[in-house]
């Protein structure tokens, strides 16, 4: 990427999820908020247009930015966020002997592991570690029609995209501000329709995964199994979730067959790292679970019992100052991780 003729410009953030976009700029000296909003989708109606191009999304964008936004904007330059579930990170090592042939080596670990063909993929890769005998690669994918459908809607929207990268490496970014993220780091961002994984270690994504379950399938979970509404089993899982109390054990026999799925994901993560990457150097050190899908009291307990780790929930907003702007409801901050995520990019990131 060239700056020629480019002038930075104060950065805002954009995540786009399959349920919903939220929108965010901070003063990145202050950590301050100076605007934010987000607006709820049809998950099939997003699909839809991230696959075909059409004009949803960049009517919900210039809705959101015309309608539902609070404070303002200080620019039009932004920072996109597209789902972690469709995209593809991998770490791999090669002998530094090996690096005229990076290209190759590249295209080989997505051939084996991706199951989209390269042609379909914007494909970049980085060298992030190099000793005297080997180099460390992280390689990321996306489909190509997921990029240009969100480019196509932010500039229908009269936004200019900068800079776009999976919504977990935002999520990361916060984290290793304010949760000790500097430490090799394996997260777990549970959102409403599904959960991204990824290992964070030296400041970068190592390796990432997912699967198609959230905050949403925990609450028709309990709604199935102790047959009650939603809007009850919601109670329930925000309320009581894991924690000891007299409806404990139905709620966790709800929960199970799904947290279970979860874990049986996040075992796959850490086997690829600890096969991959692991040495005396890279070993994980805590497991930090965000998203909306977080706020199962018990839920921390859980995961440190399943994986023999120690584990919490995170709680990254004190970093950020929403001055006098009205802040969202308790039950929402976590939906805004990653787009604070987003607004916080360095410029410098973006031109390295």
């Amino acid at each position: 990427m060239t700056k020629l003729f480019y002038k930075d410009k104060p950065i805002i953030g954009l995540d786009i999820s399959q349920t919903g976009i939220k929108v965010m700029a901070v003063d990145p000296k202050k950590w301050l908020v100076l605007g934010y909003g987000s607006v709820d989708l049809d998950p099939a109606k997003v699909q839809k247009s991230l696959e075909s191009g059409d004009t949803y999304l960049s009517e919900n964008i210039t809705s959101l930015l015309s309608e539902k936004l609070i404070g303002q904007l200080p620019s039009d330059h932004v920072v996109i966020g597209v789902p972690t579930s469709r995209s593809f990170s991998r770490t791999f090592t090669i002998p530094v002997k090996a690096e005229k042939n990076l290209a190759d080596a590249v295209e080989i670990e997505v051939d084996q592991y991706i199951p989209i063909p390269i042609g379909s993929l914007y494909v970049d890769y980085e060298i992030i570690e190099r000793t005297k005998e080997q180099l460390t690669v992280i390689m990321s994918a996306v489909p190509k029609t997921l990029i240009d459908s969100c480019m196509t809607a932010c500039l229908a929207a009269n936004l200019r995209p900068i800079m776009i990268e999976p919504g977990i490496n935002s999520v990361a970014r916060v984290l290793e501000m304010t949760e000790e993220g500097h430490l090799p780091t394996l997260i777990i961002d549970i959102g409403p329709a599904s959960t991204d994984i990824a290992v964070l270690d030296g400041g970068a994504i190592r390796v990432s995964g997912g699967l198609g379950i959230g905050g949403n399938t925990f609450t028709l979970d309990i709604a199935k199994k102790l047959n009650v509404a939603l809007e009850n089993a919601h109670q329930l899982k925000v309320l009581s979730g894991l924690s000891a109390g007299p409806r404990q054990a139905k709620i966790t026999n709800a929960l199970q067959p799904s947290l279970q799925r979860i874990v049986t994901e996040v075992r796959k993560v850490i086997r690829y790292y600890n096969e991959r990457i692991s040495d005396d150097n890279h070993k994980l050190e805590q497991v930090i679970v965000v998203g909306g899908g977080s706020n199962v009291p018990g839920i921390g307990d859980f995961f440190t019992n399943e994986l023999v780790m120690p584990a919490r929930v995170a709680s990254p907003w004190q970093r950020l100052d929403f001055g006098r702007l009205p802040q969202p409801s308790k039950q929402f901050r976590p939906r805004y991780i990653t787009v604070a995520g987003l607004a916080s990019v360095n410029q410098e990131e973006i031109w390295k």
